[in-house]
């Protein structure tokens, strides 16, 4: 049995967590703002424009939170060249798994397309997936379920038939609203998804296929 995954990158497929924290604090010291670690952390898995609004307060001056959002983004990327990325324990292995399988797959993610690309290029994956959602292609950002529904869309997938794999709290809460299972992964937090592990490597042969089962019955 064979279904959709749609993968968010950023902490799922790839450790990059360092890179956006060096790079947030590259753009807000520039603008003379104090951001703690516990900030930063607080953030994952939102949209810039959320994540910006949170720090700077409802009535943020739109100019400026797309200059720091812009600072951010090109630091980042220039981060991500520079010192490379690699895929966590058991992504690459799934991805080319379920591919092999027949599953369709996608990209899910709040990142910049821009960002995406780079982050593709460097981990060579780009040809297993059949669709890709940018922060650029959904109006609200995690945990509202349009980017999960608009990967399911370009899939030509009924949600029910899709397994979404996340690693931030926003990221499963926007699956559980799109009706689609979730497999959540994370080494620090603890994630109520369908499925949760400390890493991809741990989840058990039949992980995808079992949760599909599991919505085919209700």
């Amino acid at each position: 049995m064979t279904g959709a995954a749609l993968w968010d990158l950023d902490g799922t497929l790839v450790d990059s967590a360092d890179y956006h924290w060096q790079s947030w604090r590259h753009a807000m010291d520039a603008e003379g703002l104090p951001l703690s670690y516990q900030q930063f952390l607080d953030s994952f898995g939102q949209k810039n424009d959320r994540i910006l609004t949170n720090w700077l307060g409802a009535g943020a001056d739109s100019d400026r939170v797309h200059r720091i959002a812009d600072r951010k983004e090109r630091e980042y990327r220039r981060l991500a060249r520079e010192g490379g990325l690699t895929p966590l324990p058991g992504a690459a292995e799934w991805l080319a798994r379920l591919h092999a399988d027949g599953w369709r797959q996608a990209i899910a993610s709040s990142a910049p397309r821009a960002n995406v690309e780079v982050m593709l290029e460097a981990l060579r994956i780009a040809e297993l997936f059949d669709a890709f959602v940018f922060a650029e292609d959904v109006t609200v950002g995690k945990p509202d379920p349009e980017v999960f529904q608009k990967a399911a869309a370009k899939l030509a997938t009924l949600s029910a038939r899709c397994i979404v794999v996340e690693d931030a709290a926003a990221g499963i809460e926007a699956a559980r609203r799109a009706g689609m299972r979730s497999i959540g992964v994370s080494r620090t937090a603890t994630l109520d998804a369908d499925v949760f592990v400390r890493s991809l490597a741990d989840l058990p042969p039949d992980a995808f296929s079992a949760l599909l089962s599991r919505s085919s019955r209700g």
